[in-house]
């Protein structure tokens, strides 16, 4: 799988917050996205995820433009936002019950990807009761129902405790090696050792870099 962002562009009024963004990326691989707050990698993942209409642009997919094929891009495409877009006063396997069927959502429970992000340690408890952490993991859950093939993530750890980002961690790992293609945004640069390539928004324009190392070179890179 191969998918190709090409000359996407979005304006508010007058104002360009991202100018021709090109980017292409295939199957196992982790694009990470740096820049200062503000710098657009929110709108960005926003317009790759249908939250936002482009001004221009293409989001090819094996082919398809995902950006003309809603249908297509819905089931090609998760999305973990900042927040955390999920019903309070719903438990979190009210939630789950959403996105899964029964049987889907009991196997993946027990074997599966939910599992995996620990999910079954608080089933029963309402989102309002939830931590970030626990929050955050019960989004991702949400944004794999559907197996897609493209996940974009928007600083899945922040504020996290160890625990949360490892299980997140582990799970964002086995994503990759089962073939899945991982766009990143984030500050952290433990979270960058993930990615494969890493980009700079800058003045509403990609550019990439070498992989910072430290916080430093993080800086160096995005200002």
């Amino acid at each position: 799988m191969q998918l190709e962002i090409r000359n996407v562009s979005k304006k508010y009024g007058r104002k360009t917050v991202l100018s021709n963004i090109d980017l292409c990326a295939e199957s196992g691989e982790c694009v990470g996205i740096i820049g200062v707050n503000g710098s657009g990698k929110s709108t960005l993942l926003s317009v790759l995820a249908g939250v936002l209409k482009p001004n221009s642009g293409s989001f090819v997919c094996d082919g398809i433009d995902l950006f003309r094929e809603p249908k297509a891009r819905k089931n090609a495409v998760g999305y973990v936002p900042q927040g955390t877009p999920l019903f309070e006063e719903l438990t979190a396997y009210d939630n789950l019950s959403l996105w899964y069927d029964k049987k889907t959502l009991r196997r993946e429970l027990d074997e599966g990807t939910l599992g995996l992000l620990g999910i079954n340690d608080f089933l029963k408890k309402r989102v309002s009761k939830l931590s970030g952490g626990m929050k955050k993991r019960l989004c991702i859950g949400c944004a794999i129902a559907n197996r897609p093939p493209i996940l974009l993530l928007d600083e899945p750890m922040s504020a996290l405790d160890i625990v949360c980002k490892q299980r997140i961690r582990e799970y964002l790992t086995a994503y990759k090696n089962a073939g899945g293609i991982l766009i990143l945004v984030t500050h952290d640069v433990p979270e960058l050792e993930l990615c494969d390539r890493c980009f700079s928004l800058k003045s509403g324009r990609l550019h990439e870099i070498h992989h910072p190392n430290d916080a430093k070179s993080l800086v160096d890179s995005i200002v």
